[in-house]
């Protein structure tokens, strides 16, 4: 018999997915030049030529069984250190290579986070707007979804409705700073009242409240800005991370996630997270590519292109009326858009050949998120696009 959890997925796929699928079959009919799609995160800069250059050296190793051969299962114990090292370094936590477990990007990590402090029925907080693929993140684990509602006017924490969700059941809460889709920084004065809040409400209920911390895009940070490291405010902290995004390489599949030294059972963190791949069918990343990235730490591509590409589309969106709150970072930008229903507003756009996600699915309607990790001459095409498709449809 077919899994009829999984079944019932179906119907419920990714709208993200969906708008590219959308976009690649329209690339098809009305050409790549006249498609604008701005779906999907997938970063759009070259890969520094370092990473180039480990990786020849790499394949002129005659040692093969240490480059294609199994790798033991929390990870290259040196790049380990490695990653240990630079956070330790950075961030000024004292990581040691133990608290480091190597994964297939952030998302691996925040499922073997969820695991490792989420029992079946216990309850993980989300903020809006989130990165949709949390649901199933969480659900598939066992556990509970419950989402604080948005803050529209900064995209900080909404505390009255955080106050109003969080409850003994709450075993985690996700941060997601810079944010996926709003690209908006949890300010230093945010993580510090919700470190005192969380802090506050373990003693209260008694038992641990984890902060699992997804910080793919911490590099990629606008107008000079910097990114609080959320484990500096929490001990209960677990970060996530991906190199997906800094080093633009989201096929390579390539992160780790650091339990914060000073958390629960820290010590027993990465091991968990080796048996919950057993489950999972995990079995750490490449060998390949973790020792790709393994001198590499710290480093990253060229960043600067999706700061130009913000400007331009802040400026085009905002010109147009549409509301829009000015990105810390990330590559995303989150308008609000001209009519309620968000959801008509990008079916309206994609026939217009601009492929918008609705943010329905992040958990705030009536905005999208716009993705623009791509070349900037890509984007000012699509202004013209943009500014014809609004004054024909909305009259502006």
């Amino acid at each position: 018999m077919l899994s009829k959890q999984y079944k019932e997925m179906l119907s419920q796929k990714s709208v993200i997915r969906d708008m590219f699928y959308f976009a690649t079959e329209r690339i098809k009919t009305h050409g790549a030049e006249n498609v604008f799609d701005y779906s999907i995160g997938n970063p759009s800069v070259p890969v520094p030529e370092a990473y180039n250059k480990k990786i020849e050296e790499l394949l002129e190793n005659p040692d093969f069984t240490s480059i294609h051969g199994y790798s033991p299962n929390l990870g290259i114990l040196s790049v380990r250190e490695k990653i240990a090292a630079y956070l330790k370094k950075t961030y000024d936590v004292p990581y040691e290579a133990e608290h480091i477990f190597m994964t297939s990007g952030a998302a691996s990590a925040i499922c073997h986070a969820i695991r490792c402090v989420v029992e079946a029925g216990e309850e993980v907080v989300v903020f809006a707007p989130y990165f949709p693929e949390y649901r199933p993140y969480i659900e598939l684990a066992g556990g509970i979804m419950r989402v604080v509602e948005p803050d529209t006017k900064a995209f900080q924490i909404h505390f009255d409705k955080l106050e109003e969700v969080l409850n003994e059941k709450t075993a985690a809460v996700i941060v997601n700073s810079p944010s996926n889709p709003s690209g908006v920084v949890f300010s230093d004065a945010t993580l510090k009242k919700l470190a005192a809040f969380l802090m506050e409400k373990q003693k209260q209920y008694g038992h641990e409240i984890f902060i699992i911390s997804d910080e793919p895009y911490r590099e990629i940070v606008f107008d000079g800005k910097t990114v609080p490291y959320v484990s500096k405010y929490y001990d209960n902290t677990l970060s996530c991370y991906s190199f997906s995004k800094s080093l633009s390489v989201p096929g390579d599949r390539i992160g780790y996630l650091a339990a914060n030294p000073s958390c629960a059972g820290a010590e027993l963190i990465a091991s968990m997270c080796g048996q919950i791949s057993r489950g999972l069918g995990h079995n750490c990343p490449t060998a390949f590519i973790q020792q790709a990235i393994g001198d590499l730490i710290g480093t990253t591509a060229d960043l600067s292109v999706y700061e130009t590409n913000m400007n331009l589309l802040y400026d085009a969106f905002t010109s147009l009326g549409c509301e829009c709150i000015r990105p810390d970072g990330t590559f995303y930008l989150f308008p609000k858009a001209p009519e309620p229903d968000a959801r008509a507003f990008c079916d309206k756009a994609k026939y217009a050949n601009l492929i918008f996600v609705p943010g329905d699915s992040f958990g705030c309607a009536g905005y999208f998120r716009v993705a623009f990790c791509k070349d900037t001459k890509t984007v000012e095409r699509s202004i013209p696009v943009l500014r014809n498709f609004m004054r024909e449809t909305y009259g502006i």
